[in-house]
């Protein structure tokens, strides 16, 4: 590091220590980095959000999966839930990890940490609460997004939570109220019910998983009311603190209701953290509520690309997923070297999966959109759903909650989205991301390979031939 002028100078200065911490490596070792993070180090999907929530799912989703299997001949009990030690477990390894690789970052000599929150004073220069500039030659944004709070009489209060602070709690609630509808409150209705806590799950819409083919949101609202106490089209009007933890006032229809609650979750959403770092008053654009950059992620002011400021994750993408955020982290770390050749990140086909019960997992265009750009575009669309129940391992799990669905266009046997809905969906799925990402066609994918008998993967195949496409 040099100092001009009471101004600290650096190669590279980035701000966040989530899928911005990979940037730095051998490449860099010759040159003076600044990572930049107030919050715990390694950023979100690390210390609160994908890895410690998926933890906290499997031993819930296991149990649920016990307690089914009396349908089965097969008759289990949820005799004890030791919160305390599934969750030592979890962050136990956890926040090793963030420490262990905070340890090693202020170990390299080359590499300054500033434990800080920051502001941008322009593009090149952040200043850090202390009052400390730090100037770059050039700036990588990867500061995530966080969780936004409604403006609720009682939000508060101790016992509300959001996803960042839930899973820390000394003791498992027995009645928690999640507000929201989206894939934040579907794991975490999930992950309570799984351990035995009396669920109620708010949302003021009639659409739950408003971002998902509407034929899986309506089958996961369906398996969700035969679990927890599901209500929509309804409302948080209040929170107090009453005689047995906290009093929450629910609105629906013109009439209300009391429920008394240890814990109430908000999983209404997370927000970029853009406007925390004062992005648009140092000149940048916002757009969509993120920071705006174009598709080699550089940065954009005024619509231009500035030059030598990058961004990457949350803080610049409205599809929150740790997957992408790696793989535009990637992009921008060929791009800080290579400036003559600059690479974009394929982003066509994006993944996503819930880890709630059932689980759910989704690549592409939903059959409205499909269809939608079919009408613009002049084409026919084919769609296909198949049922976990018809095939050989689905009649040994006595499914019928799973099924898979495709959208392909029937010209070309192009696949344009793939939804599953289903145990493992999230691995299930692979193939049909892999078949869209490399260009197989609907039949290519389903009789260009072997496929396992009896395993579940045998329901993708089969919905695969089940689409009227070329060949089949």
């Amino acid at each position: 590091m040099t100092e001009t002028h009471g101004v600290h100078d650096y190669d590279l200065i980035v701000v966040g220590s989530g899928s911005g911490n990979s940037l730095i490596d051998e490449e860099w070792q010759d040159k003076k980095v600044a990572i930049v993070d107030g919050g715990v180090f390694g950023g979100t999907c690390l210390n609160k959000g994908c890895i410690p929530t998926k933890m906290f799912a499997y031993p819930a989703t296991t149990a649920v999966h016990g307690l089914d299997d009396d349908r089965l001949g097969v008759s289990m009990e949820r005799t004890d839930v030791r919160w305390r030690e599934i969750r030592d477990r979890i962050f136990g390894r956890i926040d090793a990890i963030s420490e262990s690789g905070l340890e090693y970052r202020k170990k390299l000599p080359n590499v300054d940490l500033w434990t800080e929150f920051v502001t941008l004073r322009d593009p090149h220069t952040v200043e850090t609460a202390s009052g400390q500039l730090l100037r770059g030659r050039q700036v990588v944004v990867a500061a995530g997004s966080r969780s936004v709070l409604p403006d609720l009489p009682g939000i508060d209060l101790p016992g509300v939570h959001t996803s960042d602070t839930i899973m820390r709690i000394d003791d498992l609630p027995r009645r928690v109220v999640i507000l929201g509808g989206g894939f934040i409150a579907a794991e975490f209705a999930g992950i309570f019910h799984g351990l035995g806590t009396e669920v109620v799950q708010v949302n003021r819409s009639r659409r739950l998983l408003r971002d998902h083919d509407e034929e899986i949101a309506e089958r996961f609202a369906r398996e969700a009311s035969q679990q927890w106490d599901l209500r929509l089209d309804t409302t948080i009007s209040s929170i107090e603190q009453g005689s047995d933890g906290l009093d929450v006032t629910l609105e629906s229809g013109g009439s209300s209701e009391t429920l008394a609650a240890d814990v109430v979750l908000v999983a209404t959403g997370r927000v970029s953290n853009a406007d925390s770092l004062d992005a648009e008053g140092a000149g940048l654009d916002i757009r969509d509520g993120v920071l705006a950059v174009d598709e080699y992620q550089r940065v954009l002011s005024s619509g231009e690309p500035v030059d030598g400021v990058w961004a990457l994750g949350d803080v610049s993408s409205v599809t929150q997923l740790k997957h992408l955020a790696n793989a535009q982290e990637r992009t921008v770390q060929h791009n800080l070297l290579h400036p003559d050749d600059l690479r974009s990140t394929d982003q066509r086909y994006v993944p996503h999966a819930v880890f709630t019960n059932p689980q759910i997992a989704s690549v592409g265009m939903s059959e409205s959109d499909a269809r939608d750009l079919a009408a613009v575009q002049g084409f026919d669309v084919t769609v296909k759903v198949q049922d976990f129940g018809d095939v050989a391992y689905g009649w040994a799990m006595e499914d019928s909650q799973g099924f898979v669905k495709l959208v392909a266009r029937k010209d070309t046997g192009e696949l344009l989205g793939a939804h599953i809905i289903g145990t493992e969906a999230s691995m299930l799925i692979q193939p049909l991301i892999q078949a869209m990402s490399f260009g197989l066609t609907a039949h290519e994918m389903a009789r260009g390979q072997f496929w396992i008998h009896p395993a579940l993967t045998e329901v993708v195949e089969n919905a695969l031939l089940g689409l009227e496409v070329p060949g089949n």
